[in-house]
């Protein structure tokens, strides 16, 4: 006999073994007793429509849409989880999933204000878009409000704001539902570049998203607020700014993997499938080079590296991470792709900042004790409990610099974290999925120091940006080698994309900052520097750089 098929869930270590077809169950049932968590707000009525999954393969196996489905404007290979029922065991069953569990995201971002000066403006009883040529937009109806978005590969983060006073009336923010068809730009890209309606359909689920926590904000305070949005602000990296515009990615996939085009963009509302006001003006600021976009622009302006007397550092550590090295003379800019393992999406206990993820470890008398995320039990292990392990295991000698686990672990090649409920263990490949981001992010930041000319006593501060630098244990990225040895140096920012976003919606003049500074950032690709490999390689260990 063959092997039994299985509900396989590609984006996730724990999933892609998948999991033994049990007719008559659904796809979130399978999903949950592999330990995958998908969204649902309505107890899985089929209500909420919010565990949209894509098949990729196995469509047939599933039972016809339920009157439910029917609802929801799913595309072809789109189903609700909590009513796709199996059928069928007679093929494997791939599911992609669009947004997984309740998410811890980092909404939080230093205030960075600036003067209230923005490019819509009231003209009597109208509302117009000013600039070279002034626009009439709508009509005015008592408040002027704005939108600044964070498009991350990750997550997605929007901030409605008021245009008159500059204050924030909400965060909104949610996991981005591209995820479903790959969890970094690469596969990304090679979606758009492989199917006929790639790009469009990459396009429409993010705006898509947006729409959906606009809405779901108004239904919950009672207010329309849509209507009186006319301009929004996208940053994103290069492949998640063109996306959201739906600009053709496929230069950023083929060598030498540049966008086309690097100049600011602007499209209408109605353009893009934004409800919002229809004639409201969509910006996405300009691109530096490769991977380096609108979002570490972003960074720049809300740290005022651009105008800093002393050299200054700032990291961004994600899915795709940048490292940023100036001050007002000059600015270097390198990008890394970190892929998944800062998500843990590349490891096998590996989970995002949801409920029930380990998100504290230390280890002490031979016993490891945690902290999880809502104080539920466990169910895998998030980003800042991966690095945490890591430095763990390492001051203990559980590990040695190199990552290879000591005896008596190495005959079992794994390390128990706990078997309190389900089983959690940290392999040797898990180690040096982690070790091979790790690599990357230290890389970036001591070669664009060398490059720059300064080292870590030259620099007056380095900037932290994003979910990583706000949550992790900065000690325990320390120890690793993730960050440098200098911790009275380090300084978080929370997500200073988004304060870079809302910059360049409230100022004309951050907006004309970075058009005029994009074009000046040196672009540094690592792997065409002198001695890569060879510096790569000692980067794979985990230890204190510079030494204590």
């Amino acid at each position: 006999m063959g092997r039994e098929h299985r509900v396989i869930f590609p984006q996730y270590a724990r999933g892609r073994d998948g999991i033994e077809i049990e007719e008559g169950g659904t796809l979130w049932d399978h999903a949950w007793r592999r330990g995958i968590q998908i969204l649902s707000a309505c107890g899985r009525r089929g209500e909420c429509g919010k565990c949209v999954i894509r098949l990729d393969r196995g469509l047939e196996s599933l039972a016809p849409r339920t009157q439910a489905e029917e609802c929801f404007p799913l595309a072809e290979d789109e189903r609700l989880a909590c009513q796709a029922r199996l059928i069928s065991r007679d093929r494997d069953v791939y599911v992609f999933v669009k947004a997984a569990g309740e998410y811890t995201i980092l909404t939080e971002s230093i205030v960075g204000r600036v003067p209230v000066d923005p490019f819509i403006c009231r003209r009597g009883d109208s509302v117009v878009l000013s600039g070279i040529r002034e626009r009439p937009l709508a009509r005015y109806e008592g408040e002027l409000l704005g939108l600044a978005i964070d498009a991350g590969t990750t997550t997605l983060v929007a901030q409605i704001m008021d245009m008159e006073t500059g204050e924030a009336i909400a965060t909104l923010a949610c996991r981005n539902p591209q995820a479903a068809y790959g969890d970094d730009v690469i596969s990304r890209i090679a979606y758009a570049d492989q199917h006929q309606d790639g790009l469009v359909r990459l396009q429409r689920v993010v705006v898509e998203a947006i729409n959906s926590m606009l809405h779901d904000f108004e239904e919950r305070r009672g207010r329309k607020l849509r209507e009186h949005i006319y301009e929004a602000v996208v940053v994103g990296n290069p492949t998640m700014r063109n996306l959201f515009f739906g600009l053709s990615v496929h230069s950023l996939g083929t060598s030498p993997y540049e966008p086309e085009d690097k100049s600011p963009v602007s499209k209408m509302a109605r353009e893009l499938g934004l409800q919002i006001t229809a004639e409201a003006n969509i910006y996405g600021p300009p691109l530096v080079a490769g991977q380096v976009g609108a979002d570490a622009l972003g960074v720049i302006l809300a740290s005022d590296l651009y105008k800093a007397l002393r050299p200054c550092m700032a990291v961004d550590i994600g899915t795709n991470g940048e490292v940023i090295v100036g001050n007002r003379d000059r600015i270097l800019a390198a990008s890394n792709a970190a892929g998944g393992a800062f998500e843990g999406n590349t490891v096998t206990c590996g989970t995002g900042a949801i409920d029930g993820a380990i998100s504290n470890i230390w280890i002490g008398g031979g016993k490891v004790g945690y902290e999880t995320i809502g104080h539920k039990p466990p169910v895998g292990i998030c980003g800042s409990g991966l690095i945490d392990l890591l430095a763990e295991m390492l001051r203990e000698g559980i590990i040695g610099e190199n990552g290879r686990l000591s005896d008596p672990y190495r005959a079992t090649n794994e390390f128990i974290v706990t078997e309190d409920g389900e089983k959690i263990t940290f392999s040797q490949k898990d180690i040096n999925e982690l070790r091979l981001a790790k690599a990357g992010s230290g890389l970036n930041q001591q070669t664009l120091m060398r490059k720059y000319g300064v080292d870590l006593e030259d620099l007056d501060r380095i900037y932290l940006a994003g979910a990583f630098g706000n949550y992790v244990n900065l000690d325990s990225a320390i120890a690793i080698g993730v960050l440098p040895n200098r911790k009275e140096k380090l300084v978080t920012i929370g997500n200073g994309a988004l304060t870079g976003a809302r910059q360049m919606l409230l100022s004309r003049e951050r907006r004309w900052d970075a058009e005029r500074i994009a074009p000046q950032i040196e672009h540094v690709k690592l792997s065409e520097e002198e001695n890569f490999l060879e510096r790569y390689v000692e980067e794979l260990n985990l230890r204190y750089w510079p030494r204590p």
